[in-house]
């Protein structure tokens, strides 16, 4: 299929598949114009790099771990096809994704700590001329409720 097809069943524009291509993340193959070839693997790809990258991995992350993206993992109902899984002895996607939890862990407690301090200052400077919305009181609470539970133990939630 040609590349507007294969944008528009991948979810992208022309544009950002060009884009994927020049960054390493696809190889299209080329018809004897010239022109981009791409195969229902490529939109596989493609589906598996828009969805990765929305979660907040980069292309640099994806790069770290693209032999990966072509394993068979069905997506939205697709069929997982009839070849085995590969199994990995060593996990780069692991790797990638618990160095960017542990990232965005670190700027939720830093920022959690930023918020305390203004609503302390506030309160210190003005006392209760600046209340702090009920809302977020309860996402506070429940935060601290909830830090020592699941694989980000300890980290707050910021509201």
């Amino acid at each position: 299929m040609r590349i507007g097809d294969a944008a528009a069943a991948a979810g992208l524009t022309p544009r950002a598949l060009r884009y994927y291509e020049e960054e390493g993340l696809l190889r299209a193959r080329r018809m004897a114009s010239g022109h981009r070839e791409y195969g229902p693997e490529d939109v596989h790809r493609l589906r598996a790099v828009r969805r990765l990258l929305e979660t907040g991995l980069t292309i640099g992350d994806l790069l770290a771990f693209i032999d990966v993206l072509d394993m068979v993992y069905p997506m939205d109902g697709e069929d997982a096809g009839p070849g085995p899984v590969e199994r990995l002895d060593h996990c780069p996607v692991a790797e990638v994704t618990a160095r960017r939890l542990a990232a965005l862990d670190e700027r939720i407690a830093r920022l959690v700590e930023a918020r305390n301090r203004l609503a302390a200052g506030l309160a210190d400077r003005f006392g209760n001329v600046f209340p702090e919305p009920a809302a977020r009181q309860d996402a506070n609470q429940g935060a601290d409720q909830g830090a020592d539970k699941g694989p980000n133990r300890g980290a707050k939630r910021a509201a």
